[in-house]
């Protein structure tokens, strides 16, 4: 794999901005939370975008159409056209359009951004399994879709029609709370019929190869904040990573990351795209990043011989958190090796606030 196997530890002595010529950005959690903009992200994105970089939303959500989503992006004053999103409905619907003849039917479980993107690849979205569909689709249809709708599914599976999914995500965010995403929508069906989807969407690689298609990218930069989507689709696609730490990962989830989980870059917010990233420097047994130094305690116990508290940190004049956190982060990974950390580092970013 590429750099994306550990933190990079040179950093970066140019902007992330200019480092890299595409930024694939999540969208919830990273560029809006509950429909809003998160802070700092409209003018970030406004600055990285005058700078020359482009600029591509990439979302495992397949209800909306990418015009629905760019028009959404234009009213938070993230001007965008509908080009600039890509969304799993699409990679979903080119795995799909690569196994049947052109003009097929396909059923459709799930909502409008299905049938927008099977028919950009000239399928025929149907309704019933009685429509004689060649493929079966699921994506997510929202929290209205009908029960009736799955069963319509398991009628086709259950004659030999092969299953689809746009992704696996089991939860989605909403302005309530954590939802039932695709994923347990997915389980349903899997439950009901034995059978096994294709899933299309992140981490998995047709999600990364429809990004790359649909935005040229030569130097692309995945921009997430979530580990097992976000992060993970980046390892899988040998492309560097920026971890923003304004939606669901917090600091005990990074520091416990396996290898297909740790990010090329930590930052706070999308502010981090407009900056360089700070070295990380090995010294002794630890690491030193800004002021911060991390050392992994018990280094050479055995495991079962550990006590569960580590990560010793130590400041030396004035240090910004996010420095120690990415001290903290190689200290974690180069002491967990292929694994992952499961000692305690509570302590240590307690300290830094995080």
């Amino acid at each position: 794999m590429s750099q994306t196997v550990r933190m990079r530890p040179e950093g970066s002595d140019r902007p992330l901005s200019e480092a890299y010529d595409t930024a694939l950005l999540d969208l919830d959690g990273v560029v809006y939370a509950g429909g809003e903009a998160i802070a700092y992200a409209v003018e970030s994105l406004g600055t990285a975008r005058a700078g020359g970089m482009h600029l591509a939303y990439v979302t495992n959500n397949a209800l909306r159409t990418p015009d629905t989503v760019a028009a959404h992006l234009t009213e938070l004053g993230i001007p965008a056209e509908e080009s600039d999103v890509i969304t799993s409905a699409q990679a979903v619907a080119r795995l799909i359009s690569e196994q049947v003849p052109a003009g097929a039917r396909v059923l459709v479980i799930g909502g409008d951004g299905l049938r927008v993107a099977l028919r950009e690849r000239g399928l025929v979205p149907v309704e019933s399994a009685e429509d004689e569909p060649v493929a079966v689709v699921q994506g997510y249809g929202g929290p209205e879709l009908p029960w009736g709708r799955f069963a319509e599914a398991c009628y086709a599976i259950a004659r030999g029609v092969p299953w689809f999914a746009s992704n696996a995500d089991l939860t989605i965010p909403s302005a309530r709370g954590i939802a039932p995403g695709n994923g347990a929508a997915v389980e349903v069906v899997r439950i009901a019929t034995g059978a096994e989807p294709q899933v299309a969407g992140k981490p998995l690689p047709p999600m990364h190869r429809e990004t790359i298609l649909r935005t040229g990218a030569a130097r692309p930069l995945v921009v997430g904040d979530r580990l097992d989507t976000d992060i993970e689709g980046a390892f899988n696609g040998e492309v560097d990573s920026l971890l923003v730490l304004t939606g669901v990962t917090d600091g005990e989830q990074l520091l416990a990351a396996s290898p297909k989980h740790r990010p090329t870059y930590v930052d706070a917010d999308l502010r981090g795209l407009l900056t360089g990233q700070p070295e990380v420097v090995a010294v002794g047994e630890g690491f030193r990043c800004g002021g911060w130094t991390a050392t992994v305690g018990d280094v050479g116990v055995p495991p079962l011989e550990r006590s569960r508290e580590w990560g010793r940190l130590e400041l030396e004049g004035e240090g910004e958190a996010l420095d120690g956190l990415r001290a903290l982060c190689a200290a974690a990974w180069t002491a967990a090796g292929d694994g992952t950390c499961e000692l305690d580092g509570g302590k240590a970013l307690a300290r830094l606030g995080l």
